[in-house]
């Protein structure tokens, strides 16, 4: 199930300046980190991306191609973001329903492609203009399987979030999904003005759930790719 919103993908402009090597990793027993305090700013860089091949060994590509290779093939996953903004309107960036957003006009947040072959080395990505924080309320950085069998657990994913002059933020989707097709990742959160990024790996069975789970209010129709 998905919003159909109207394509409008835009370029994100470039960060700049080097970024730090350091690595902050959001478990249960630290589930929150503030963007501020990891220098963040300018643009953030969200990736979804696989860390192991089931079983163990090591294998080069991107998150669906290791899929892929361990489920025998028809497996498509999206990365996404239910948004809210500061004046009250929310809805869905996602490549179902053609909802890649926009970086320069809201909800400021872009989704950059859809990777349906899982040949892509860097995964999905999207892009979020902290530049605009005081117009964003929420956002929810979501993932789920559009097609094929595979369940996250069996994936060992991880996002990353990484400022354009901070540290990366990583979050590993290391809870058991029990055949659950969506899990809500990461919840960020304006304080004011910063973001405070909360680990979640929350594993739901579809978008109606996920909204519900977490208050949006939007009414959900039929969507396609």
């Amino acid at each position: 199930m998905g919003i159909d919103y109207s394509k409008r993908p835009a370029t994100p402009a470039a960060g700049s300046g080097p970024v730090s090597l350091s690595k902050v990793t959001l478990t249960k027993s630290a589930p929150t980190v503030s963007l501020s305090k990891q220098g963040g700013g300018g643009r953030l860089h969200v990736n979804l991306n696989w860390n192991q091949q089931p079983g163990g060994g090591q294998q080069k590509g991107g998150f669906l191609k290791r899929v892929l290779g361990a489920a025998g093939g028809g497996i498509d996953l999206d990365l996404a973001t239910l948004f809210e903004l500061s004046d009250g309107r929310a809805g869905v960036v996602q490549a179902l329903g053609d909802a890649f957003g926009s970086f320069t006009d809201p909800p400021f947040i872009n989704l950059d492609a859809d990777d349906r072959t899982g040949a892509a080395v860097g995964g999905e990505n999207l892009y979020v203009n902290l530049a605009a924080i005081s117009q964003i309320r929420r956002i929810l950085v979501f993932a789920f399987i559009y097609e094929g069998v595979a369940s996250f657990d069996q994936a060992d994913a991880v996002v990353t979030l990484t400022p354009a002059q901070g540290a990366p933020i990583e979050v590993r989707l290391d809870e058991q999904a029990g055949g659950a097709r969506m899990c809500a990742i990461a919840l960020l959160t304006n304080t004011g003005n910063d973001f405070k990024v909360s680990r979640e790996v929350r594993y739901v069975s579809g978008h109606r759930e996920l909204d519900e789970a977490y208050g949006w209010g939007l009414n959900w129709t039929a969507g396609r790719k």
